[in-house]
């Protein structure tokens, strides 16, 4: 995923405002930290990740 296409949220812009930066692709979405990008990134299937994001939505 190093040439992904990084996200992040909105709320990431504000002074010590700490976020995750989400990458999807047609199979895989990356997530990593906003504040350190060069550091290690969770990868899983995009299914996994709309399951989660649908959990998130519903909680």
């Amino acid at each position: 995923m190093t040439r992904a296409r990084w996200r992040k949220s909105s709320f990431s812009d504000v002074p010590e405002g700490s976020c995750v930066e989400v990458s999807l692709d047609l199979d895989l979405a990356g997530i990593r930290d906003s504040k350190n990008v060069t550091g290690p990134t969770v990868t899983v299937t995009t299914e996994t990740w709309s399951t989660f994001i649908t959990h998130l939505a519903r909680d």
